[in-house]
């Protein structure tokens, strides 16, 4: 992302908010669709080029779930986006996430490890290029990601959720078709072993000294300030 006069470059250590809007109709009253997910993070660098942040282990998130607070994934894919939804806050299990974003590209790159540090792979998380805001960077996810290994072979994931939310009129035709654009040259640049892959992010390590970042109680505030979005919508 890159620095404006509204929203200067952050700094190393900056904790920010990367936030997903939830699917469906946009609502007259509101610039944007309400939150449904939200993690707190550490900004690891931020310049004209890149924007790198960390999610810590244990970090408190908010992610959708079923009405009755169940995991999505437990709803059969069929209902899976037309079953009654809310949020609620839970921990960032496991193991910590480096994402990486470049201002304008349709997807961030995401980068696992296993315990010990053992790199394990790259996620290419399909999604609208972030918009900026003082407080972090919010974007639309896109169902449809890839898995990359460090051997250079990649995979297509969540086709089927991909397909789904076409089906159920969360995705047009149009966008459908941008979004497989998109993969396709996340997929050409995976080939060519383009940045990030190509970077040795997976040697980057974060700073000791980072506290965990707090979920403020405003997570789904407006860009704006204007006011604050209701956070319990269909996703």
């Amino acid at each position: 992302m890159t620095g404006t006069g509204e929203t200067p470059c952050w700094a190393p250590g900056d904790q920010i908010l990367w936030r997903y809007r939830g699917h469906g109709p946009r609502r007259p009253d509101s610039a944007a669709h309400a939150f449904h997910i939200c993690r707190p993070v550490t900004v690891v660098q931020d310049t004209d080029e890149l924007l790198a942040v960390w999610v810590a282990p244990g970090t408190p998130c908010v992610k959708p779930v079923l009405a009755d607070g169940t995991d999505v994934h437990v709803e059969p894919l069929a209902t899976r986006y037309t079953a009654p939804r809310t949020t609620a806050r839970s921990l960032w299990l496991g193991n910590g996430v480096l994402k990486l974003a470049r201002p304008g590209e349709p997807w961030s790159v995401w980068l696992f490890w296993e315990r010990g540090w053992q790199f394990r792979s790259w996620y290419v998380n399909l999604e609208e290029p972030r918009t900026r805001w003082a407080g972090g960077v919010d974007s639309e996810d896109h169902f449809l990601d890839i898995s990359v290994y460090p051997d250079h072979s990649w995979l297509w994931r969540d086709e089927d959720e991909f397909e789904q939310a076409q089906r159920v009129g969360l995705m047009t035709p149009e966008t459908a078709r941008r979004v497989r654009a998109a993969g396709d040259a996340a997929v050409g640049l995976i080939r060519d072993w383009g940045s990030p892959f190509r970077d040795g992010w997976e040697k980057w390590r974060p700073d000791p000294a980072w506290p965990v970042p707090e979920l403020p109680d405003d997570w789904d505030r407006r860009p704006d300030g204007l006011d604050r979005t209701a956070s319990a919508m269909p996703s």
